[in-house]
Formats: C-alpha cells, structure tokens, sequence
C-alpha cells in the first residue's frame, strides 16, 4: 500500500476514535451555505495508518476493527488540527515583546533573536519548544519562516518530523536593509534555498516554501534569483509578506519607485503565483486584489499581530465576497499568543470592527479547512473525512467555569461553541493527534 504521509508502507497500525464531530463539505463563506445543513454529531472515526478510513455513527462496529480499543471523548467536539499558515517560530522566545511597531520591532527585537539561529543546538531547542507550545493549542499544522541560516531549516523540519507533522517552512532571505549577520547574498539565498527544498520537500510530511522575507530585505537581483528558482520547482510554495503597515508601504514606494504598487515588486520578479502565500495584506489597493484572486493566491489573515503591532484591521468581508483563498495565523512572535482560539477571537473582533459578525462555522472552518486551501495541503489535512491524514483536536467546551456556565444555555451547537472561541485558551485542549497518534493530552506532561 502508498500511505500519503510517509510514502510505502506495510503496516497495519488501527485506532478507533469518538466523540461529536465537526466537518465541512462546504465552505461557509458561499453566499448559498446552508447553516442548518452542517450537522454536528456522536461520530467514529476509523483510523489505519495514520489516515483516516471512514466515518461511521457512534457505536458502528467493523469486523476489521475487531479488539481496536476505542478512545471515546464522549461529549467533546473533535475537529480537525488547526492549521496555523504563517509564523516565525524563531520567535517564540521574544513573543509579546512590548512596545514597537513593525519595522522598529524586527531592528529592537526580532533580527537580534534570529542571529542566534546559526547554532543548530539552540535552533533545535526553539523548534521543539514552539512544536510543544503548538501541539498543546492543538495546532497540527504550521507554515514558518525560518531565519537565513540553513540550520534553522534543518532544526525545524527535523523536530516536526519526529511528530510526523505535517509542516511547510523555508529559509529566510535578506541581502539588504537588515543587520550584516542577518545578510545572505543573491547566490547564497538561491544556492541554499534549492539545497533545503531538495533535501526537505515531500520528504515525509515536509513541504517546502521559498521564503523572501518581504521586499524591503531583499535586492532586485535576489528577488529575481528566487523568481527563478520557483519557476524551476512551482509545486512549492512561495511566502512572503505583504502590504501589513502603511509606513512599510511607503518604505516599498522608496525603494521601487517604478513599481505600480506593493505586489507588483513580487510579480515583477517571478513572485506572484497561484501557489503564492502572502501575509497580512491588510493595505492592499483594488488592482492588488483583481491581481491576486486572477493568479489564485493565498492571503493569510494574521488578527493578534495587526492589532499587537498596531498594522490595521484586515477586511475579510471583502475578500471573502471576492473568493478571495484566506487562511488564519498567529504570526508568531508578531501575533501575542500560540493559540488559534485566540486567533479565531481575535479576528471575530476584527471583522466586527469591520461591521461583520462572522459566524463561529466560518472561524473554525478558517482555521483548519481554508487554512489547508490557502497553503494547498487541503487534500491531506484540514477535514475530517476518508482519504485525509488522522489530524484532529479534542476541544472541551466547558473547560472553565466561566465557559462552561455560558455553555449551558446554548440553543444550539455554535452557541455552545462560540464562548471556548471567544474565552478559551489551551485549558479547552483534551488531546491532539497527529496522523492518529495522541501527541498531547490535557494534564499529561
């Protein structure tokens, strides 16, 4: 058999999973999704091998799952994995920094951070730390930048591994405007980015992002190298950053002064593409938009980061009636926590500064299955059903008192749900499970 997380295989590794379970077979964010329609249930969930074989009502018996003991949350939801699309996990350590905006915030806190990363035991350490941290909010699934050292790269994909995580990351590239021992080169960005992507992409559950930090950090001729570097391998993906603060864009203004716009400096240079990821994108001008949704690019919505660096209020509502593909992140160290309840809270608090009240379906359905679209893995993880990697978080929704006494007068399952989206931390957490196996559990260490 070819198992889709890690290739041939010959094992026959069973686990039986229940509880009320939440899956999407629509996104809903259409104009025509029915609400009424999204039933959440007792449900069994069949594992083999780390995927996912079918879906059956509570208490279905299989004769091939005969002696599989069953692990029942009862009355807890499962969903699948939070899938995080943009962080730096090298800066876990400096999260909550205080008191800076963006550029100051990455000269004052962040590039003194990622100098450190050209040590492979001190990235390993961070890598796992932040894996840990991300596990225990029941992320499955995360896209970092790494920082311009190889060894990042390598420490990360290395301790996702040992998860059996699906992940994707890619070396950070900078020639300018950044501290000399941050600095890579046209050659060495485009050298060392093609030897990770080999080394890394598709190898396991790794997938491999070309990784310009923004246009502000890297030459003409770097961004040019890495333009053509994807065109050499377009099944990755490319990440950068995009239109977050008004000052940056002015910045961008500066150094293209014959560019039409933020995006142009990227498509001028092979940087624009449906498999493009662009964080942020708050500032984005009506061009820049019919450009992007054109190609098919991602946006990724970044909510604790614009509101904690002061960048803006992103305007899902617009997009999302455009079909615009946007995923949800922490943006880790910029965004204030790891968590992607408090994500979700955070662009529910957003969009209604934006005069929209996103339903609580649309917020989960944001941070797992339009996450997976915007990063192209949707077809691997991001939904409960046949044929998709066994990733999936166990939340409890009364896991404070608080919670649990506003929980209880629900008329409905997203009444019950939307108060763990609003107050809930990784407290709401039961278990995680990474292609079936439980790699966290509440109160266990």
């Amino acid at each position: 058999t070819h198992d889709p997380l890690n290739g041939p295989q010959m094992s026959n590794d069973k686990k039986i999973i229940e509880g009320r379970v939440l899956s999407f077979d629509k996104n809903p964010f259409d104009k025509d999704f029915d609400l009424s329609s999204l039933k959440i249930q007792r449900k069994r969930i069949f594992v083999i091998d780390g995927i996912i074989n079918g879906i059956e009502e509570a208490n279905f018996n299989r004769s091939d799952f005969n002696n599989i003991e069953v692990m029942d949350y009862g009355e807890h939801l499962i969903s699948a994995g939070f899938v995080d699309a943009h962080v730096h996990y090298p800066q876990t350590a400096i999260i909550s920094s205080w008191g800076k905006r963006l550029i100051d915030w990455l000269n004052v806190y962040t590039f003194p951070e990622e100098m450190k990363f050209n040590d492979l035991n001190y990235a390993s350490e961070i890598a796992n730390r932040y894996l840990n941290f991300s596990l225990s909010s029941g992320t499955t699934t995360v896209a970092s930048y790494c920082t311009i050292h190889p060894e990042s790269v390598n420490a990360f994909f290395e301790a996702a591994a040992a998860y059996n995580m699906c992940v994707v990351a890619g070396k950070t590239c900078m020639d300018r405007n950044a501290p000399e021992g941050l600095c890579d080169t046209t050659k060495s960005a485009y050298d060392d980015s093609k030897a990770l992507l080999e080394a890394w992409h598709k190898k396991g559950r790794a997938h491999y992002a070309i990784t310009p930090r923004f246009s502000p950090t890297s030459t003409p001729d770097q961004l040019s190298a890495l333009g053509a570097l994807w065109a050499e391998y377009p099944d990755c993906l490319m990440q950068t950053h995009l239109s977050e603060q008004v000052d940056e864009i002015d910045w961008v203004r500066k150094l293209f002064p014959k560019a039409r716009d933020y995006l142009d400096t990227y498509e001028t240079f092979g940087l624009l593409g449906t498999r493009g990821v662009y964080g942020h994108a708050i500032h984005l001008e009506a061009r820049e938009i019919d450009r992007l949704n054109e190609v098919g690019a991602s946006l990724i919505h970044c909510p604790t980061s614009n509101t904690f660096i002061g960048s803006g209020l992103f305007d899902i509502a617009r997009l999302a009636s455009r079909s615009t593909k946007v995923g949800l992140a922490t943006d880790i160290g910029g965004g204030s926590s790891f968590s992607m309840l408090r994500t979700m809270a955070c662009a529910y608090e957003i969009a209604q500064l934006r005069g929209i009240a996103l339903h609580p379906a649309q917020l989960m359905w944001l941070a797992t299955q339009g996450s997976a679209k915007a990063l192209h893995l949707d077809d691997q993880i991001g939904s409960l059903t046949a044929g998709m990697a066994a990733d999936l978080v166990v939340l409890d929704l009364s896991s404070t008192p608080a919670i649990s006494q506003r929980s209880t007068r629900a008329n409905d399952i997203w009444e019950e749900l939307f108060p763990t989206i609003m107050m809930g931390d990784d407290r709401a957490i039961v278990a995680t499970h990474v292609a079936g196996e439980k790699v966290y559990q509440r109160g266990v260490i």
